[in-house]
């Protein structure tokens, strides 16, 4: 097995959360051929890099990810992507958990994953209820703003004009740079 494992590359992937996260602190000092990094949420199903990831590994190399919660939106996730990746001759290590899968798992290696991936997907739970209270207990203080606003109001003015004198929503989405959801939300404000 050990000879099966060393031919391959070692390709890492990293997750952050927001652009202001620091993606090197992930899998700071390992050694690694390949690195693939996505900036999106957890619960993001849109995960570009992971795809490309996917799609680059080959039989015999080695995935080496942070922790469990870095490669996988919940423990059934988790458990998908590990198989999937350990079906095609895989290995997939998890540096925070000290877990290793190869394909070739007995029972208790199965066991773990799946124990180990249900606290990852409890701990996320916690939280993001904390951040919650957080955020419940700052509006009760006055202390809480919300989010910036995307556009400025001026910027609002020339979007609604723009929409009346007949040019593409979806176009102008881009134009300002906010999703299209973000534009109809401007829009129905002043309903």
């Amino acid at each position: 097995m050990a000879l099966h494992i060393l031919k391959g590359q070692r390709i890492g992937y990293v997750r952050v959360s927001s652009f202001d996260q620091n993606p090197e602190r992930q899998l700071d000092r390992i050694e690694l051929d390949k690195v693939f990094t996505d900036k999106a949420s957890g619960k993001d199903t849109l995960r570009p890099e992971l795809d490309a990831l996917q799609s680059f590994v080959r039989e015999g190399d080695i995935v080496v990810v942070h922790s469990m919660d870095r490669l996988a939106r919940n423990l059934d996730d988790l458990r998908h992507l590990v198989q999937q990746l350990t079906k095609r001759g895989i290995c997939i290590t998890f540096i925070k958990e000290n877990l290793t899968f190869t394909g070739e798992d007995s029972p208790m290696a199965n066991l773990m994953l799946s124990v180990m991936g249900a606290f990852a997907e409890f701990e996320r739970a916690l939280i993001h209820e904390r951040q919650r209270e957080g955020i419940a207990l700052a509006k009760q203080r006055g202390a809480y703003r919300g989010r910036k606003k995307a556009l400025s109001s001026a910027q609002v003015t020339e979007l609604k004009q723009r929409i009346t004198a007949g040019e593409q929503k979806a176009t102008l989405a881009r134009a300002f740079g906010i999703s299209r959801e973000t534009l109809y939300q401007y829009l129905k404000a002043d309903d």
